[in-house]
């Protein structure tokens, strides 16, 4: 095969060669990309099928649990995103930056760069301001190339700067807690009332508490979400979506449950990466909110992180308006940070959403748990 020619500087640059550098973890899409955009200073990978990415993740300090290709793994199976990655660092080079992102194409939200759909955040993992321009440059490029409806990144540590052209779409509060402190000590800082004697509540009635990834916990989890979800007015998750978060994450996966006389009454599920621990997902029966079965699940949670050594609890996003779930975090000493979402090309926060509420609040309060869950089979990949 001849050599290519690269669109800037009369540089040549051997596709062959880079594809046999490359094989078998580079796509033929991959290899034609890293030819156009070499001049640009970005490649694109495949994250789950480099082997870079995985130990990168496993080595840099921002990187989270949705990095991860088990997340990714994830998003690809359940939802058939595309999962990739752009860097600096040549095909034949250790990975020392990078950010990932999702293609979803969708007939009702538009064709969309995510990264990362139905992650609380995920930041460019990136060494310099410089690194970050030059990833962010490329992406804008394939928006405008490719006809993208836009592109969305949820950084928690990083902000871009305007000459990125990215603007903040919405804010939200992020919670997190520290597990550094010894057991007795984060006990002590919980909210006495609010935290403690739900805690000693929930061991009074006896709750029967049970952890695990089985199918009977899922079953009974999925349960409570959809009576959840419900009082939200919104639908479901897949079933799916949780039974492939089950196989890719193992051990790294855990659904709490807390019954009553053998009535499940809470449940929660958190995810582990490196020393954090995740709590991703939570619900309960109303009707037993007042037995201390949700503070019991997150004091257990707490419990079982620190004797597996685990050094923060990320307890997720907030909107900024919901005053009760951030003070119920509060409550439990996590520390509070705003994190934003941002995009390219400007939106606006008032865009319309994909759940209307008041449409949903009719729909939701009257259709039965199977309609609803397959309102939120047929959604849920559009909304990412």
């Amino acid at each position: 095969m001849k050599a290519m020619k690269t669109a800037r500087g009369g540089e040549f640059k051997s596709a062959t060669a880079t594809a046999v550098a490359l094989a078998p973890h580079i796509t033929s899409r991959a290899i034609l990309q890293a030819v156009d955009c070499v001049s640009y200073g970005a490649y694109e990978i495949d994250p789950l099928r480099d082997s870079r990415w995985s130990v990168f993740v496993d080595t840099h300090p921002r990187a989270s649990v949705f990095h991860s290709p088990k997340w990714l793994t994830t998003l690809q199976a359940v939802y058939g995103y595309e999962p990739a990655a752009v860097t600096t660092c040549s095909p034949v080079s250790p990975l020392t930056n990078g950010l990932v992102f999702c293609r979803i194409r969708s007939w009702l939200t538009g064709r969309r760069l995510v990264s990362l759909p139905f992650s609380d955040h995920c930041d460019p993992l990136i060494g310099s301001a410089d690194e970050a321009e030059a990833l962010l440059v490329h992406m804008k490029q394939q928006v405008t190339k490719e006809k993208w409806k836009y592109l969305e990144i949820r950084p928690i540590s990083y902000e871009p700067s305007g000459q990125t052209e990215l603007s903040r779409f919405v804010t939200y509060y992020f919670h997190s807690l520290n597990l550094r402190p010894g057991i007795d000590q984060l006990f002590h800082d919980f909210h006495k009332g609010c935290v403690q004697r739900k805690i000693r509540r929930a061991e009074r009635e006896r709750l029967e508490y049970e952890e695990g990834a089985s199918e009977d916990l899922l079953q009974k989890f999925y349960h409570l979400l959809v009576m959840t979800r419900r009082r939200q007015y919104l639908p479901p998750q897949p079933l799916a979506w949780f039974r492939g978060l089950v196989a890719a994450f193992g051990e790294d996966l855990k659904i709490r449950l807390a019954s009553k006389d053998g009535i499940p009454v809470t449940s929660i599920l958190t995810l582990s990466h490196k020393k954090t621990m995740v709590y991703k997902y939570g619900c309960s029966n109303v009707a037993f909110n007042n037995l201390g079965g949700t503070a019991l699940l997150f004091w257990k949670t707490i419990q079982d992180a620190k004797q597996r050594g685990f050094e923060e609890l990320e307890m997720g996003r907030s909107d900024v308006d919901n005053h009760g779930l951030v003070a119920f975090k509060e409550r439990w000493g996590a520390s509070r940070k705003s994190i934003s979402y941002w995009t390219y090309p400007k939106r606006e926060s008032t865009e319309v959403s994909v759940w209307n509420k008041k449409v949903s609040r009719k729909i939701v309060s009257v259709v039965p748990d199977l309609a609803l869950e397959a309102v939120g089979n047929l959604l849920y990949r559009h909304v990412g």
